[in-house]
């Protein structure tokens, strides 16, 4: 119910329904005086999630650092790589990468530099509809796709969420019989809430932020003014993440 619950929630909190009700409210409302306001706000909210520069302040303010290499330790035992970077072409029988795979790029670089010496991949199916969908054990095949030792991966299948990865992967690291050492790989946008649920699941990581939307600051006259429409996704999963954290706090997850 939880999970369902969240998915709906998603879709309610998203800038652009906002701007839609409120435009619709401005067509259809008989008193002029709210037929202005709801069109001044839908405007201005428009105005301001398609401002590049107002969505990289809040993103710079939200997202975990990212960390040099030089500040890890020499090698872990398991680098915990979070999946949702993925959506299966069922055509063409292949992955198709979205941005968030640079998780992915990077847990890769790590193994291959020795820094990680297995990689841990925990997510099952994030889908309402398609239940019997895996992302690790796809991630998996890729791996061993592009020549990485499959006893060197281990997978996680049945967490549908940031919450379920800590406490799924958690189970299985916490049991064996030596104490282990783990890097959790995630998209600095999501390291926030991921690396609360894995400190109350009880199984300590360090932590390697990827794909920062906040680079360095910048004052050019089109990301100061111009609306960009592709602002609006970016918005969304930070919306998406901010609330998330909320929900996750009351609920006691992280």
């Amino acid at each position: 119910m939880f999970f369902f619950f969240s998915k709906l929630l998603l879709f309610t909190i998203t800038p652009i329904v906002w701007i839609i009700a409120l435009l619709l409210i401005s067509l259809f409302a008989k008193k002029t005086k709210v037929k202005k306001k709801c069109l001044i706000a839908s405007i201005s909210l428009l105005l301001f999630f398609s401002n590049s520069f107002i969505l990289d302040e809040f993103m710079r303010a939200w997202e975990i650092n990212a960390v040099q290499d030089y500040e890890l330790k020499q090698s872990y035992d398991y680098g915990i790589l979070l999946s949702g970077m993925t959506a299966p072409d069922t055509k063409y029988k292949r992955l198709n990468f979205m941005r968030s795979s640079d998780r992915l790029l990077q847990t890769i670089r790590l193994y291959k530099q020795k820094r990680i010496k297995k990689i841990f991949i925990s997510g099952g199916s994030g889908s309402i509809i398609n239940k019997e969908y895996c992302e690790s054990i796809d991630l998996k095949n890729y791996l061993i796709q592009i020549g990485i030792h499959q006893e060197d991966i281990i997978t996680e299948t049945n967490s549908r969420n940031t919450r379920e990865n800590a406490e799924f992967t958690a189970k299985i690291l916490l049991n064996k019989e030596q104490p282990v050492t783990c890097l959790l790989i995630t998209s600095a946008f999501h390291m926030r809430r991921a690396k609360g649920c894995f400190d109350k699941a009880g199984l300590k990581v360090d932590i390697y932020p990827t794909d920062r939307y906040a680079g360095q600051r910048k004052y050019l006259f089109d990301h100061l003014f111009i609306p960009n429409h592709t602002t609006f996704n970016s918005w969304n999963l930070l919306i998406h993440e901010v609330t998330g954290y909320i929900v996750y706090a009351v609920m006691g997850y992280v």
